[in-house]
């Protein structure tokens, strides 16, 4: 079931993982082995989670990277629904091959 209006992971992220282990973004940073820069645009919806963070946040606190990308996911989804109405795209329309011929494009 899509979910309506998702939040960004990156702010469940600060505020389950971060703030709920009174970690500065400096320090938890460090815990993950990134940039304080990094974590600091992931936390603040700036950037996208990657896998090779959310591996990085599974191995350190324990949320699994399925949970984590699948929250990231549902964000870029709705984010694009949001945007269906201004994308232009044609349904495409095979034309019946005559025998013996192929479709041109």
């Amino acid at each position: 079931m899509p979910m309506f209006n998702p939040p960004h992971p990156g702010e469940v992220i600060r505020t389950e993982i971060v703030e709920a282990h009174h970690l500065t973004v400096t320090a938890a940073a460090k815990v993950l082995g990134v940039s304080r820069q990094a974590l600091s645009s992931l936390l603040n919806a700036k950037a996208d989670l990657t896998g090779d963070m959310a591996l990085r946040i599974e191995k350190a606190f324990g949320p699994k990277m399925d949970t984590l990308m699948g929250m990231q996911s549902a964000f870029d989804i709705f984010q694009t629904r949001q945007r269906a109405p201004k994308i232009k795209v044609r349904r495409y329309r095979p034309i019946a091959a005559r025998p013996g011929r192929a479709a041109r494009c």
